[in-house]
């Protein structure tokens, strides 16, 4: 299955907020999006980080409730590991457990975001993918 689908079926919607934004600012908008990143923009669109629960809880580990009064791009994950639409599930799944990461927003033309995937999304999806092969399987080997 490929990402593409996984899009299709999840829709196409990305959270953004500005690196100037305050980690409050993002906290409110994770918290109201019921998501667990957003992806960082500069004025032009282009992504330039993402912002996670994680990147949020480890700053206020670090300087506590002050932290909310940081901006954003002091906290977002810079390094931006993204998807293409074509990859397979499988492929995303290996990158996501190397890197490290939770989402992979997913670019068309190296630069024009087009939606995002979590890890959750990408389980989801593989695991509907294996319960269809069997009962497949099972419904093969009940006509034999």
């Amino acid at each position: 299955m490929l990402i593409a689908q996984v899009i299709g079926d999840k829709g196409a919607v990305v959270h953004t907020l500005a690196a100037n934004a305050t980690l409050e600012d993002a906290a409110c908008d994770l918290n109201e999006k019921r998501v667990g990143a957003l992806v960082v923009i500069d004025a032009e669109g282009a992504i330039i980080g993402v912002f996670s629960e994680r990147d949020l809880v480890r700053e206020v580990a670090r300087s506590g409730a002050k932290a909310l009064q940081k901006d954003v791009a002091s906290a977002m994950s810079r390094e931006v590991v993204t998807a293409h639409p074509e990859e397979t599930i499988d492929h995303c799944l290996g990158r996501m457990t190397d890197r490290r990461v939770r989402h992979l927003p997913v670019v068309v033309e190296e630069v024009r975001l087009v939606g995002i995937v979590s890890i959750g999304d990408l389980v989801k999806h593989r695991i509907a993918l294996a319960e269809a092969e069997s009962a497949a399987m099972q419904a093969y080997i009940a006509a034999q």
